[in-house]
């Protein structure tokens, strides 16, 4: 079989910093790594890390209680995950005693910052995304109970009446259509209406080179990522709306081949939370299947 790589397949630069001040601060398992929830959402990746002792505590949402049991025999540090907490959720980390590092994509702290700011002027602040994500969830707390969540268009018309003027945030893995047409919406709802387009640049090209694998003739597409990533589950959406078949998958033992064997030309694509070992052992099965036509 021929595959076709999406170039932009894998880690983004925010995954990969959130990743590599872990790695920093365990200096190779002579420390001992708590992050509040899964760093990354890849759980081969996070098992992976889990070498170097870098733990995952508490849980998906970054809202339970942590129990840390102290080390006699390593200092440990609690390092924040890429898709970044409430201020709410920072103090009490803090007040775990334990050195702090903050692993947030710089792009939700930018996020984060739009929604402050215009939070203290007085603002409304909608949030476009999935209320149950922790990256929404996280950036909530900093609209100092004037935010609310909308995951469609059509949930705009459900908002309370809001007086004043309102800032339009996304969470950062949504689709970019979806968002001008929450944008549209509001607009026509609401007079004064200031929108950010914060969709990161890493999710709309993701999103862009999966229709270029389409243009190159990509039969069927493989999306590889896990099952709790945003970004990997709206690839997996955009690439059925392309109208081929689409596979969802975690790793190279979720391929079928007697499935595959029907095409000629795979496409494949990943998460911003894949590592690039899953990436190429997928594409090598991949390649050593042998179609049917």
């Amino acid at each position: 079989m021929k595959v076709i790589r999406a170039k932009s397949a894998g880690f983004c630069w925010g995954v990969e910093r959130a990743v590599q001040v872990a790695r920093e601060e365990a200096q190779g398992g002579q420390k001992r790594v708590y992050t509040d929830g899964p760093l990354i959402h890849n759980s081969q990746m996070m098992k992976a890390l889990s070498s170097e002792d870098i733990r995952e505590v508490g849980d998906y949402n970054s809202q339970s209680q942590i129990d840390i049991a102290p080390s006699n025999e390593k200092d440990s540090v609690v390092v924040v995950r890429a898709h970044g907490i409430s201020p709410e959720r920072r103090k009490y980390l803090k007040q775990l005693g334990l050195p702090f590092r903050d692993g947030t994509c710089p792009d939700v702290g930018i996020i984060a910052g739009k929604i402050k700011l215009h939070a203290e002027k007085g603002f409304h602040v909608v949030i476009f995304g999935d209320p149950e994500h922790p990256e929404v969830i996280g950036l909530l707390g900093y609209a100092n109970e004037k935010g609310h969540v909308v995951s469609h268009a059509d949930d705009i018309e459900s908002l309370p009446a809001l007086n004043g003027k309102i800032a339009l945030v996304s969470q950062s893995t949504m689709f970019t259509h979806e968002f001008k047409e929450v944008a549209q919406q509001l607009k026509e709802r609401f007079e004064e209406v200031v929108v950010f387009d914060t969709i990161c640049g890493a999710t709309k090209e993701r999103q862009s080179d999966l229709i270029l694998l389409v243009e190159q003739g990509a039969e069927v597409i493989v999306v590889i990522g896990g099952k709790h990533s945003a970004n990997t589950r709206k690839l997996a959406k955009l690439a059925t709306a392309q109208g081929r078949p689409t596979f969802h998958i975690e790793t190279s033992k979720d391929l079928d081949p007697n499935v595959l064997s029907n095409y000629q030309i795979a496409g494949v694509t990943a998460g911003a939370s894949t590592p690039e070992f899953i990436i190429r052992e997928v594409c090598e099965v991949l390649e050593q299947i042998e179609t049917k036509i």
